[in-house]
C-alpha cells in the first residue's frame, strides 16, 4: 500500500512538468516558423515605412497651414513703372488749369540732357546712364537734369504755375525750390546756386526762381538743373509730359 501510494504522487508531479514544459516549445517554435518566413521582415519595413511616411506627410500639411497663416497676402506689382516710382503718363493731369507743362528753362534748343530719366523699360545702356552713384551707392535717377550746350549759366523758370512750398539749401543737392500746382502736381528743381523765391510766394508759369550752379550730388556735370514733376509723390518722366520747344 505504501508503495502504490508513493508512486501515484510523482506521477502526477511528472505529469504536470510535462505538460507545462510541453507549453513553452510550442509557443517558441511558433515565433520561430513565422519568423522563417521570408516575407515576415520585408513586411514588417514596409509597415514601418508606411507609417513614417504617413507621420511625416501629416507635420508637412500642418506646418503648411501655420506657414500660410503665418505670412499676410501680398499684393503684386503691376508693372515696372509702379517699383521705381512711376506713373503711366496718361493718367498725369499735364495742364493745371489752362496751363501745359513747360521745360524749366527759356530755351530748351539750346539745352543738352546730361542725366536722363531712370527707364525700366529701356535699353540696359539707357538705364545704366540714368543711374547716380554718390557714396558708392547707385540710385536710379528719377528727373531730368538739363545743362547749355555750350556750359553757361542759365535762370531756371517755373514749368507751370503755383505757390512755393519749399525754397532752401540742402546739403548735396544745393538750392533747391518745390512748387505745388492743381491736380496733385508738384516740380521740383535742385542743384541751383540761388533762390530768387521763397516759402508761400505764388509764381507765374515762366518767373525765375533761381539760377542753375552745381551741386554735391551730381558734382560732375557742372552747371546744371535737376528736374522733377512728381503725380501725388510719385516720380514722373518730365519727357512724356510735354514736347520740346
Amino acid at each position: 500500500m505504501n508503495d502504490n501510494n508513493n508512486k501515484t504522487p510523482r506521477k502526477l508531479e511528472e505529469s504536470s512538468k510535462s505538460v507545462v514544459g510541453s507549453s513553452r516549445p510550442v509557443r517558441s517554435s511558433g515565433w520561430r516558423k513565422l519568423l522563417t518566413k521570408r516575407w515576415v521582415f520585408p513586411a514588417a519595413y514596409m509597415a514601418a515605412a508606411a507609417i513614417i511616411v504617413t507621420i511625416l506627410w501629416v507635420n508637412s500639411g500642418t506646418e503648411k497651414d501655420k506657414t500660410q497663416q503665418a505670412v499676410p497676402e501680398t499684393t503684386e506689382v503691376g508693372s515696372d513703372q509702379a517699383v521705381n516710382g512711376q506713373v503711366d503718363s496718361e493718367d498725369v493731369p499735364v495742364i493745371a488749369g489752362a496751363e501745359t507743362l513747360q521745360w524749366p528753362v527759356s530755351s530748351f534748343a539750346e539745352m543738352t540732357t546730361t542725366i536722363p530719366f531712370y527707364d525700366s523699360s529701356a535699353s540696359l545702356e539707357d538705364r545704366a546712364a540714368a543711374v547716380v552713384e554718390y557714396d558708392n551707392t547707385y540710385k536710379p535717377h528719377m528727373a531730368v537734369d538739363l545743362a547749355r550746350k555750350d556750359a553757361k549759366d542759365f535762370d531756371v523758370l517755373a514749368a507751370l504755375s503755383g505757390e512755393v512750398t519749399v525754397a532752401e539749401q540742402t546739403p548735396t543737392n544745393n538750392f533747391e525750390v518745390q512748387i505745388k500746382h492743381s491736380n496733385g502736381l508738384v516740380t521740383v528743381y535742385q542743384s541751383l546756386t540761388n533762390l530768387a523765391v521763397h516759402v508761400g510766394d505764388k509764381v507765374v508759369q515762366g518767373d525765375r526762381i533761381g539760377s542753375a550752379g552745381q551741386s554735391e550730388l551730381e558734382s560732375a556735370e557742372g552747371v546744371h538743373v535737376h528736374f522733377e514733376v512728381r503725380n501725388n509723390g510719385k516720380a514722373v518722366n518730365p519727357s512724356t509730359l510735354l514736347k520740346a520747344e
